[in-house]
């Protein structure tokens, strides 16, 4: 399968948390890259557009949009202007 990403992605398994007008979804970082990554969550219903991706190992928050859904995994990439 042909890599059609900018950058490329490594694994990773790392606990993140989906954080979105007041509300908050578990959710398993799979891979990632300085320009998105994949996330496995329980159901992508209800899961908004954007949202804030927060990696408290890391201490960070990414701002992200959603690319793609799948049925238990979601594709985003970050937004780095805001």
């Amino acid at each position: 399968m042909a890599e059609h990403r900018a950058t490329p992605r490594h694994r990773v398994l790392k606990a993140g948390i989906i954080e979105f007008g007041g509300g908050a979804i578990d959710c398993t970082v799979r891979n990632m890259s300085e320009a998105g990554a994949a996330l496995d969550v329980a159901s992508p219903i209800g899961i908004p557009d954007r949202f804030g991706l927060i990696l408290p190992a890391e201490g960070r928050c990414l701002p992200c949009h959603v690319v793609w859904r799948k049925e238990k995994r979601i594709g985003v990439a970050f937004d780095r202007d805001q």
